[in-house]
């Protein structure tokens, strides 16, 4: 890829090192486990949409700052439609019977997903912001400057209602100058303004719509992933010294947009 050269497929894409990262733990003794290639990649994937999804998200809030709403409807259905293909690669790691991943299981020694910063990044961004999630990022490190950076940031919600305001809707104050680093709450203003919209504006209920889906996805996602986990390593606790799937369960039926929710019942 020097200056001056065709640039080809592969080296766009720097190919031979992303070929490269696929390392397996088994092989070192000679012992090699067939399943923890697909593994490895399953979740590299999953780290690669996580990237996406942020870059999504970020343009999300950036176009609501911008009122560009034919660019944030297009941006919430890519969202969506990159939510459908995460879910859709558990049916791949399903194919990973209970003994043919236990076969490399200990290799993974103190590894776990939960301790995937960009996962943490994208419950930030969402508004399910905590502080409890920083133990596991040791200070002065990359992700958990990431992390802090993030936890820092307004949420997808805030940019939302900060959106509606400058529309004409009556968000309360206290809802537009909360502090961003609290996690989402519902909000009777908030829900008085969002039966006005549902009401009146129809181009705007459709991406309130948006939300709701991505709320629901979210959570099918967490299902899928717990019954994976169940299915595979049944009520064995997780790596890392995690819960398993009894840890995992725990959040369930979450909402990130409570009032988009709550509505339902006042419509």
């Amino acid at each position: 890829m020097a200056h001056g050269k065709y640039l080809t497929y592969s080296g766009y894409l720097h190919l031979d090192e992303l070929l490269s990262l696929q390392v397996e733990q088994s092989g070192e003794d000679g012992s090699r486990e067939h399943d923890e290639m697909l593994f490895i990649i399953i979740h590299q994937v999953y780290e690669l949409w996580f990237k996406q999804l942020l870059h999504e998200l970020e343009f999300a809030c950036d176009r609501m700052g911008a009122d560009d709403m034919p660019r944030l409807l297009h941006t919430m259905e890519r969202i969506l439609t990159i939510l459908k293909v995460q879910v859709a690669q558990l049916d791949i790691l399903e194919t990973m019977r209970p003994l043919e991943f236990l076969a490399f299981r200990q290799r993974l020694e103190e590894a776990s997903g939960l301790q995937s910063y960009q996962f943490r990044e994208l419950e930030f961004i969402l508004g399910h912001k905590r502080w409890d999630v920083f133990d596991r990022y040791p200070a002065g490190s990359d992700a958990r400057r990431r992390l802090e950076s993030r936890y820092e940031a307004p949420s997808l919600w805030a940019a939302f209602l900060r959106f509606l305001h400058a529309r004409g809707y009556a968000i309360p104050a206290e809802d537009l100058e909360r502090d961003v680093t609290a996690p989402t709450e519902p909000s009777a203003g908030v829900r008085a303004a969002l039966i006005r919209l549902y009401r009146e504006d129809p181009q705007l209920v459709q991406l309130c719509e948006r939300f709701v889906d991505l709320d629901e996805g979210l959570q099918e996602w967490r299902y899928r992933h717990v019954k994976m986990v169940e299915r595979t390593i049944g009520a064995r606790p997780g790596t890392g010294q995690t819960g398993g799937a009894a840890y995992l369960r725990k959040s369930l039926n979450r909402p990130v947009f409570p009032d988009l929710w709550a509505i339902r019942t006042d419509l």
